[in-house]
């Protein structure tokens, strides 16, 4: 399938496995440079990087691509209901198929929260895939403060704007909202974990995690490092659960060095 040609930005959309879904390209400033491919959060989608792949396309000089997975900002929902196995989906089949929608073979993966899970996922999955996998915030198993988190999110979206906030950028914001948060609150996902996944993994990995992050500890990354040879950390202070968001220069930084230091295929 021919890829849309590179764009400033603007929402655009792809059909993939029959979905219609969205996208923000940003095009690279050189030949020869990485591709990288933004992954949003659970409750995230193109649009809601905001500025932020803009700016890192500037910092590294790399084409960057934010898609929005099925049923999130203006992207074709799934049929059927999600599993506690959801981020499997998306990391074994949803991705590599979007991937190759797009022609990319060898990305760098960047995601935050969910997207990080589904971007080490991928890496143990398909291991000669990405030249690199930087997380954000990654969960890698459910702790306690993760489901006090959550519980906090659920008394906000009841009581408070953010339902109407959300519905600017989500078709279906209440599915993305509840999809979300009564997966993560389930029984069933309560003993979910990728840790044993995380030793398949090859490719470098940068993960970068807040010291305030209000839905996990620092426990997070540490399982990476130990898992993965070579695991560079990143552990910012006065931020939360949003490192591009909440220290976006020192997130930038740290990513233009990563991707800076990729060996290149």
């Amino acid at each position: 399938m021919r890829r849309p040609e590179p764009m400033t930005g603007a929402l655009t959309h792809l059909t993939v496995a029959g979905l219609r879904l969205e996208i923000r390209d940003f095009p690279a400033a050189a030949e020869g440079r990485p591709t990288l491919l933004l992954l949003h959060e659970g409750l995230g989608c193109a649009a809601l990087w905001r500025d932020f792949p803009r700016k890192l396309a500037e910092a590294t000089g790399c084409r960057v691509v934010a898609g929005s997975r099925a049923g999130y900002g203006s992207s074709d929902p799934y049929p059927e209901p999600r599993t506690p196995r959801y981020l499997h989906r998306e990391a074994e089949e949803a991705l590599p198929a979007f991937l190759a929608a797009l022609d990319i073979e060898h990305p760098v993966l960047i995601g935050h929260s969910d997207g990080g899970s589904i971007a080490l996922i991928f890496a143990s999955a398909f291991p000669d895939a990405p030249l690199g996998v930087a997380v954000l915030a990654p969960h890698e198993f459910v702790e306690e403060e993760t489901l006090a988190g959550l519980r906090a999110a659920r008394k906000a979206w009841a009581t408070t704007h953010w339902p109407r906030r959300l519905t600017h950028y989500h078709a279906d914001a209440p599915r993305v909202f509840r999809e979300w948060n009564d997966t993560w609150l389930s029984p069933a996902f309560r003993d979910w974990s990728i840790e044993a996944c995380l030793r398949d993994i090859r490719c470098p990995v940068l993960a970068i995690q807040g010291e305030d992050d209000e839905y996990a500890t620092l426990r997070q990354i540490d399982v990476i490092a130990e898992q993965v040879k070579g695991t560079r950390l990143l552990k910012l202070p006065r931020c939360g659960h949003a490192p591009h968001q909440d220290q976006e220069a020192q997130v930038l930084a740290a990513l233009a060095d990563f991707v800076g230091q990729l060996p290149r295929r």
